[in-house]
């Protein structure tokens, strides 16, 4: 009886590790496929509004399959899923395209995964609670390790912009998470995304109306980069970017969690960056000198250290049945991931 217990329990954390890197893969993935199609004229904007839409759609339909009473919203919950969804979402997918533009794929990631450590010093500081002692060993290795990859004794190796809209990013993506765990106590993690997602896409149809979007640029053909043979529409990329980029990881980080717990399937999620970075040396040719390789590297054990301060030992599976969704409390993506 115990040998078969232990064969399950090893069984489903294989089961959590694969779909932990098949999400972290699609993620990589996801930063050169907009990375492609914001080299093809569609911008940022456009791009983080098509994303927001899609998304939503499929997760609302998502909701309403498996639990229609989740559509319902009270009112006290409309001021903080509007917050959410425009700090949360709307912010971080935006200030992302807009850093992917303007410098290589794995250093935006880079910076903006450093919302972890950010989180940490937040709830250091501002929420008063204790953290270890390793926060301050991770600060030093993440701040050591971005000095490396920006090369700032060499005047600025980076676009200034593309820096900033980075580090902004991290600072959203800290929000998301923060504002994630007290969100996961009012609804479960699919309809608050479905929310969230949807009203980042009311503020893009605001900033620029659908109306006055060019859909026809849409059925443009675009050459895939690197040794990928042929072309493809560019729609084909941006349904790629809603389903196969977002929506999909999404669904496959919680089912992760349900079997590894948030800690793991957040370490895991940091294959993202270095995924995303070797994806676009191949495809995109952004190659990092050797100084910035070893700036990479010391930033993710930094945002290691960073990530595992305000945590105990990775919590094991529960006896909950395959596929659950995760525990109320934490954000719908675990601290390593980003939406």
């Amino acid at each position: 009886m115990t040998g078969r217990r232990g064969q399950r329990r090893t069984s489903r954390t294989s089961i959590g590790v694969l779909l932990a890197i098949g999400a972290a893969f699609l993620f990589a993935v996801n930063g050169n496929v907009s990375k492609v199609a914001l080299q093809n004229g569609v911008s940022s904007l456009e791009l983080v509004s098509m994303r927001s839409a899609g998304t939503a759609v499929i997760l609302l339909v998502i909701t309403a399959l498996r639990n229609p009473g989740a559509l319902r919203v009270d009112r006290r919950e409309l001021g903080f899923l509007a917050l959410y969804g425009v700090t949360g979402i709307a912010m971080v997918q935006w200030l992302y395209f807009v850093a992917i533009q303007r410098m290589p794929v794995g250093i935006a990631l880079l910076f903006e995964y450093t919302a972890p450590l950010m989180v940490a010093l937040w709830v250091r500081f501002v929420q008063k609670e204790p953290v270890r002692s390793r926060l301050w060993l991770g600060l030093a290795f993440a701040l050591a390790g971005l000095a490396m990859v920006a090369q700032f004794w060499k005047g600025m190796a980076l676009d200034p912009i593309g820096l900033i809209s980075a580090v902004g990013a991290g600072a959203a993506l800290a929000s998301y998470y923060l504002m994630g765990e007290h969100g996961q106590r009012e609804r479960d993690p699919i309809s608050l995304m479905a929310f969230t997602f949807g009203f980042s896409a009311l503020l893009w149809a605001i900033v620029s109306p659908w109306q006055k979007f060019p859909f026809a640029h849409l059925t443009h053909s675009v050459d895939l980069p690197g040794a990928l043979p042929g072309s493809t529409p560019l729609w084909v990329l941006v349904l790629w970017i809603i389903v196969l980029g977002t929506v999909t990881p999404f669904l496959l980080v919680l089912f992760a969690v349900a079997r590894l717990g948030p800690a793991r399937v957040g370490l895991i999620g940091m294959l993202e960056p270095v995924g995303a970075g070797i994806m676009a040396w191949i495809l995109l040719g952004e190659s990092l000198d050797t100084i910035q390789v070893c700036g990479t590297v010391i930033v993710l054990v930094g945002i290691v250290l960073a990530e595992t301060a305000r945590q105990g030992a990775a919590p094991r599976p529960d006896g909950r049945e395959a596929g659950a969704l995760p525990k109320e409390g934490t954000a719908p993506l675990p601290e390593g991931i980003a939406p």
